[in-house]
């Protein structure tokens, strides 16, 4: 008796082109973890990573007749995600932008440098700080230093030039920086 090998991912597009909707359940069960790692990356909560996992899946169904064939389906994904995520950003940062001051909650108890240096003050110090970038820094941040992408692929995920990749992750640096230094200045 021979092994089955399991379908490919060119094989289950076909299958989902051709109104398989288990072959594309079957792709979501093989990449969701990758599409959910990427999420955690730019979802505050639960809810948020939800909802972007749920619009790259949404996106690359309705974009499956767009996938060719020449580059491994999980690359053809992965621009997806990055799309995505990048779409998700700057719609966050407009609905925070419109945010009224008065209804938040300042804790000012550990605005000291040692709380700071503290490990979970300090990821919760550079996520707001990430915050305060425009949409493509933060994307640009997010992938060439907590991803640790190299300025090729992210160039080939953006659809950048590789200059200009290398040219936005020189600025979004500096920027981050800027924000990081006048809140140590406070």
């Amino acid at each position: 008796m021979a092994d089955l090998a399991p379908p490919t991912d060119e094989a289950l597009v076909a299958a989902s082109l051709a109104g398989d909707e288990a072959a594309f359940a079957g792709l979501v069960g093989r990449h969701k973890r990758r599409v959910f790692a990427a999420a955690a990356r730019f979802a505050r909560d639960d809810h948020q990573l939800d909802d972007i996992a749920q619009e790259i899946f949404v996106r690359a169904f309705r974009h499956l007749g767009k996938f060719r064939g020449d580059a491994p389906f999980e690359h053809w994904l992965a621009r997806i995600i990055v799309s995505a995520c990048y779409d998700f950003l700057r719609k966050e940062r407009r609905v925070r932008e419109q945010v009224s001051l008065e209804g938040t909650e300042w804790d000012m108890r550990d605005a000291g440098i040692d709380a700071a240096l503290a490990a979970g003050r300090a990821r919760e110090l550079v996520h707001w700080a990430l915050a305060k970038l425009a949409p493509d820094e933060q994307l640009i941040i997010t992938l060439a230093e907590l991803e640790e992408r190299p300025m090729k692929e992210i160039a080939e995920l953006t659809g950048w030039s590789e200059s200009n990749v290398k040219v936005r992750a020189f600025r979004a640096r500096q920027n981050l920086k800027k924000i990081l230094e006048t809140t140590h200045e406070r």
